[in-house]
């Protein structure tokens, strides 16, 4: 069994142990910057256009020196794993096909990588529908890694992935919000039914700090629920998690 430490409780994947920083301690500066930039919904065509692979640099790594990128990059593919996982599961009892996401893709700087002819900026994490790939800003992954703990890689990794199989399911909505919101949804159902299933273990208290990071990461207070780009409250985007995470993918109108 694989260890890994959420804050004083343990997210577990199915070997290693380790401490990570408070949830509470979530900084909304940090992760309100937060975007997904998803193209519109539909078949993803041509390729990535992806970068060197990217490490976490030295000087983020020895912020406190107890968690490492060895860590970090772990807990990435583990979550990447598990999402591929739940999802081909999902697909095939539904008598469907399914093909894992191209790509995720670390990277460090503005404009490293592109979607659509979009550059992707720093401090952010996306779906690129029409390239079929999820990017990260490394550093900034690993800042809040630090922070939060490695609940944010498997909430972080979940959400982006939702956005890969609104695409697969030829999901449209005519507002940003709606999409955002139901990709919450499938992110808990993803973690919720996970941990039903045995595959991931979360101890007394890690609801909570999920709880209290995503109150953290709603829009701001005056944000236009129909503008481009919103994702809702941190009271919507905390229920829409929740709803997903206790009722599975029912709650989250899959169609």
């Amino acid at each position: 069994m694989v260890r890994r430490r959420c804050g004083r409780h343990r997210v577990r994947v199915g070997a290693g142990q380790r401490s990570r920083g408070r949830l509470a301690g979530l900084a909304v500066a940090l992760v309100a910057a937060t975007a997904c930039m998803v193209e519109p919904v539909g078949a993803p065509t041509g390729p990535a256009e992806p970068p060197a692979p990217a490490s976490p640099s030295t000087e983020v790594t020895r912020a406190d020196g107890t968690d490492t990128v060895e860590e970090f990059e772990q807990d990435m593919a583990d979550a990447t794993r598990l999402a591929e996982r739940y999802w081909a599961e999902y697909f095939r009892a539904s008598g469907r096909s399914f093909q894992p996401i191209r790509r995720i893709i670390p990277y460090e700087r503005d404009g490293e990588i592109s979607c659509g002819g979009q550059e992707v900026p720093r401090n952010n994490a996306v779906y690129c529908t029409v390239s079929d790939y999820i990017a990260y800003d490394v550093n900034w992954s690993f800042r809040a890694f630090r922070q939060i703990g490695d609940a944010f890689v498997f909430y972080l990794l979940g959400h982006e992935y939702a956005h890969g199989v609104q695409t697969r399911l030829g999901i449209r909505y005519e507002f940003t919000i709606q999409q955002e919101l139901q990709a919450d949804c499938m992110a808990g159902a993803y973690l919720g039914d996970s941990v039903r299933a045995g595959t991931l273990t979360l101890d007394e208290g890690d609801l909570d700090e999920f709880n209290e990071g995503l109150l953290a990461v709603g829009d701001d207070p005056g944000q236009p629920w129909f503008a481009e780009g919103s994702h809702g409250t941190p009271e919507q985007r905390s229920e829409m998690f929740f709803r997903g995470y206790e009722r599975s993918l029912a709650a989250c109108d899959l169609g």
